[in-house]
């Protein structure tokens, strides 16, 4: 069966694949900030609330920052009977542990970890930091996640979601050691002004060279449209794709722009 992905708005991912139900980063909120009450304003509501989600096997967190780790849609999760595992990168257990959320695994970079009989998660590396108070900068890691579907009789079908990035070689070992990726979940917004964003997001430029380096084959745009983070207009990050797709010969179709909720079957081959 193939692969399906649900795009919950900014980078909130729902990835159905080999009889599992992964959520990623799910932010949920009214706001990217404290209680998910305060700080930057949602736009565009949540295509539904953390009560509505089907049941969820597994919870990846790429990091610690208000727009990755929500508090309020991680309780409306728990609340709702919800008992996933959490995979979460090095430091960040704590966090939960003062919630008295369990199931909670903390990765480093290159870990590599059973999901099931037919999956694995790798913790990939990321240009970028976490903080949540001003107390705890980068006392926690940062990082994206690679999902492998071992299938069997064919070749392994591998899923990226890098988390917040900043251009950097990361992409072209995550290629080297893991292999080329079949899916990415592409950052391609919150990017202005460049000389302050730069260093820790990439812009659609950026984003088009990660998605070569990567050799990824198929891609969907996220980290835009959702919340209002930075300078850039909320149709900017389209149009600037377009415009470095085209740079590069690459066809528009290669990096799939979704509404919110929007969900899709991602073909095999």
């Amino acid at each position: 069966t193939a692969p399906v992905v649900t795009w919950l708005g900014h980078v909130s991912i729902l990835l159905q694949v080999a009889g599992l139900n992964i959520l990623m980063d799910p932010t949920l909120a009214r706001a990217a900030g404290p209680y998910g009450r305060f700080g930057a304003p949602r736009r565009v509501p949540a295509p539904l609330q953390p009560a509505e989600l089907p049941p969820i096997d597994v919870v990846l967190i790429s990091h610690n920052h208000y727009d990755h780790l929500c508090d309020g849609t991680i309780r409306g999760l728990i609340a709702a009977g919800q008992r996933p595992k959490f995979f979460v990168p090095v430091g960040l257990r704590a966090w939960f542990d003062q919630r008295g959320i369990e199931h909670v695994t903390e990765m480093n970079w290159w870990d590599t970890l059973p999901l099931g009989d037919a999956l694995r998660v790798h913790f990939t590396p990321a240009q970028h930091w976490s903080r949540r108070t001003p107390w705890d900068t980068n006392a926690s890691l940062w990082g994206g996640y690679a999902i492998e579907w071992l299938r069997p009789e064919a070749p392994a079908w591998r899923f990226l979601f890098p988390g917040d990035t900043g251009y950097s070689n990361d992409f072209k070992t995550i290629r080297q050691r893991i292999g080329p990726i079949d899916f990415l979940a592409l950052p391609i917004g919150a990017y202005l002004p460049r000389d302050f964003m730069k260093p820790m997001h990439v812009n659609p430029i950026d984003a088009v060279q990660l998605m070569q380096d990567l050799e990824a084959r198929q891609a969907m745009g996220v980290h835009w449209g959702t919340f209002m983070l930075t300078q850039e207009t909320f149709d900017q990050p389209p149009r600037d794709l377009a415009a470095a797709l085209e740079a590069r010969g690459l066809p528009q179709e290669r990096v799939w722009l979704m509404k919110h909720g929007e969900t899709r079957a991602i073909p095999l081959d």
